[in-house]
């Protein structure tokens, strides 16, 4: 079977690179208003299944027999644009697309293709930035990790979790990149906001299955987000402000039409509001968050280089009582260099940093400081090679140095120090991949590819090497004897993974198609979290000779369909199923933080997750949005708890039904509605008691883990947009919105309190982040 697809492959290739004369057309599409380049634009002859599509710089390259052709370009917000082309030899053009009349231009969240049908990529959706602007929102603000919580597959395990959940996953299976730096925070406010700031975004990918083979390091999906280059033809701002917090952007040329700059910054102010208010002892206390976006860049000819950055912190703090503080660090540099007209390539280095620090201040004389790090640096090269119209090859490597600070922590005490600090991890990645899309506009296309990658746990440090337990669950004692110390750079443990995807599209009709695809994913990073959301100090720890990589397979099959006149509904049935080894958890009673001996807590086991997806999505018209349903179950089975059967994963959801609607009442008003309707999450509850003495003692009985649910989550957003009249230079709008328009209190969790002065009396306390209707009014500008 091998050997007969290895025939076909070559053959096919052999046939399109040897025989008939072909002329290739290359180059770049860009926004015509701005200079900036557009990924994800369509070029295609006219009358011909001949295409191609920009890469995430905007570059292109189609390959054409000579001729009199009509070339049409196209991208999602902007105004199709056709043109007559007699091709004699080999050339290299421009094209200039024309904004759509629109009063923002926002975020793109779209997959790889512009149609759902014809593109090979499955398990990707598209949110235009026209979309998520109208989305109603918490306190009126846009967010794009908000909006992509409305789409199937993708849950939250409640309001103010930080992260989101993709087909079964937890958070720290989403590979998030900025600028293709991984950030390992991407919340602000415990999770309210995202830190992503929409008016310095240009594209944002989100693929759940098929993943390509230059993804890798994480199980369950990518969120590729990439930043604005800035306007290289004229000055501009824009900004907003809102009722927690407000915006600024400022853009414009350093060379015009060559080189660019964009900054962009926000603020919250919820402490310089209540400062008034506050007692003197607290007068110095802080409740803010804020976040600076800057790039720059500069293309000549074949080359282009680009530099970005984003430095985000969050404090609150108590002055004379305590203080948390945590923020993300990137800074990105790569340059594009086109080596011919077939052959392009990118060269990227990028530091990213994850910091948070916790203290307490008693007085002068009791204090406690804990800081926490994760720092990666990075170089990595891709190429892209566009063999002939109907073969397209990529290969890249990357390699990764990690730095794991897990806590220097020290307290003071009548004068006295104590240090609780943990010794430092190290760990390098490595990998290298190779791909191919054949035949993508086709009837039968097909996207192969093979990532290989290799982890190293290096020294220096204490190698610890724990006994088998005594019984299963319980906690795993130290071996002494096989303990040691390695040296600096010593390769304590190396993994090495190869990583297959495959994907396919089969087009029944001009308007109808199948696609499947398959992933193997590793993982070696791991959050230590035993918290129903994620929390600023959970702790990033490596792969090491105690804990093995993360591995997911996951097989995904769909039904894609296209209604509608001009094709304006866009609807599909997806079915997933993941397998998941070396899943980590945690024994009852399991100490996680400032642990020296951690490892010796945690349980290894196996995942599953599997559903099922309906998505019909309305794009023209008055009225547009869409409803999503998913059915879904994630399951994990752990020796040592549970009695060794399957358990639902903390943030399993088995019904999750989204809403969304937009209605353009007229060319003023935009109004905006969206409902969400979930399965409770599971929890923990004792499974029985017992009396000692008179007093009420809560018994777990087994080990049961997450053996009820929490009462069904449900709510309902509402917004309207007002749009002022548009001046020369000048638009803006205000947004009025609604969060929890009918008061849902909606249980984050549910615990029990044992009233001890009532005989150990239990009473249960459900706990609601959100538990009233939250109104809010944003101001939003622009000005060039």
């Amino acid at each position: 079977m091998f050997r007969k697809f290895l025939f076909f492959t070559t053959l096919l290739i052999l046939s399109n690179t040897l025989f008939g004369q072909k002329l290739t057309l290359s180059g770049y599409v860009k926004d015509s208003s701005s200079g900036e380049t557009i990924n994800n634009a369509v070029i295609s002859v006219k009358n011909s299944k001949t295409s191609a599509v920009t890469n995430s710089f905007g570059f292109f390259s189609l390959t054409i027999t000579p001729g009199n052709w009509n070339l049409q370009v196209s991208a999602t917000g902007f105004n199709q644009f056709e043109y007559p082309l007699s091709l004699k030899k080999d050339e290299q053009i421009i094209f200039a697309l024309l904004p759509e009349a629109e009063s923002f231009k926002e975020i793109n969240i779209r997959a790889k293709r512009n149609d759902n049908v014809k593109k090979i990529d499955i398990s990707t959706q598209s949110i235009s930035g026209k979309t998520i602007k109208k989305i109603p929102a918490f306190l009126g603000e846009a967010d794009v990790i908000k909006s992509i919580q409305l789409l199937p597959g993708v849950t939250t395990v409640g309001e103010g979790a930080s992260g989101f959940n993709v087909r079964g996953g937890a958070i720290d299976q989403n590979l998030v990149l900025m600028d293709d730096a991984p950030v390992f925070n991407s919340a602000h406010l415990f999770g309210f906001f995202s830190i992503f700031n929409p008016d310095a975004v240009k594209d944002v990918q989100l693929i759940k299955g098929g993943i390509p083979a230059n993804y890798g390091g994480r199980l369950s999906s990518v969120l590729d987000v990439i930043t604005r280059d800035g306007n290289k033809k004229v000055y501009q701002a824009s900004g907003g402000v809102g009722t927690i917090f407000s915006r600024g952007t400022f853009e414009g040329p350093i060379v015009k039409n060559k080189a660019s700059f964009l900054v962009s910054a926000r603020r919250s102010y919820i402490d310089l509001l209540a400062k008034p208010f506050l007692p003197a002892n607290l007068s110095g206390s802080q409740f803010y968050f804020y976040d600076f976006t800057a790039k720059v860049n500069y293309s000549h000819k074949r080359n282009s280089f680009f530099i970005s950055s984003y430095i985000g912190d969050d404090a609150f703090s108590a002055a004379n009582a305590f203080g948390v503080k945590w923020g993300n660090t990137v800074v990105t540099a790569r340059w594009n260099h086109v080596f011919n007209k077939k052959l392009f390539s990118n060269f990227t280095y990028y530091y990213s940093r994850y910091r948070y620090n916790l203290e307490f201040n008693a007085n002068d004389d009791a204090s406690f400081n804990w800081n926490s790090y994760i720092v990666n640096n990075t170089v990595k090269s891709d190429f892209k090679y566009y063999l002939s119209p109907k073969v397209e090859l990529g290969t890249g490597v990357q390699s990764t140095y990690y730095t794991f600070i897990p806590g220097n922590a020290v307290s003071v005490n009548q004068g006295k120090t104590f240090n609780f600090s943990l010794p430092n991890k190290y760990g390098m990645e490595n990998a290298a991949y190779v791909t191919g899309d054949i035949n993508s506009n086709g009837l039968f296309s097909l996207r192969a590819g093979l990532r290989a990658s290799q982890f190293m746990y290096l020294g220096k440090g204490t190698v610890f090497v724990y006994r088998d337990p005594f019984m299963i669950g319980q906690r795993r004692a130290l071996d002494q004897s096989k303990t040691y110390e390695a040296g600096n750079n010593e390769v304590i443990k190396n993994y090495f993974n190869l990583e297959p995807r495959l994907g396919f599209k089969l087009s029944v009709d001009k308007t109808t198609s199948v696609k499947g695809g398959y992933n193997r994913m590793v993982q070696n990073l791991h959050l230590i979290s035993n918290t129903a959301a994620s929390v600023p100090f959970d702790v990033w720890t490596p792969s090491t000779n105690n804990i093995k990589p993360e591995i997911a397979d996951q097989y995904t099959i769909g039904y894609f369909k296209n209604l509608g006149k001009d094709q304006e509904y866009e609807t599909s049935i997806e079915t997933y199923y993941k397998d998941m080894q070396n899943q980590v958890d945690y024994i009852d009673g399991a100490q996680l933080l400032l642990n020296r001996l951690l490892e010796g807590e945690l349980l290894s086991g196996i995942g599953r997750a599997y559903g099922l997806e309906l998505y019909i999505k309305k794009n023209a018209g008055d009225l547009t949005g869409w409803i999503s349903y998913t059915l879904s179950k994630s399951e994990r089975k752990v020796e040592g708890i549970n009695d060794g059967n399957w358990y639902a994963n903390r943030f399993d959801r088995l019904h999750n039904l989204y809403i969304v609607a937009q209605y353009k009442l007229n060319s003023k008003w935009d109004l905006a509605a969206n409902f969400v309707f979930s399965t409770g999450t599971p929890t923990t509850f004792y499974t029985g008691q017992y009396t000692v003495q008179g007093y009420t003692v809560p018994d777990a009985g087994n080990n049961a883990r997450n053996n009820v649910r929490n009462p069904n989550y449900h709510r309902l957003d509402l917004s309207a947009t007002y749009t002022v009249s548009k001046k020369k230079n000048w638009e803006s709008s205000w947004v009025f919105s609604i969060y929890n328009a009918y008061n849902r209190r909606n249980p984050f969790s549910i615990y029990f309190d044992t009233d001890y002065g009532n005989l150990g009396q239990n009473k249960a306390i459900q706990f609601s982040v959100i538990g009233s209707i939250v109104p809010a009014i944003a101001y939003n500008f622009k000005w060039n």
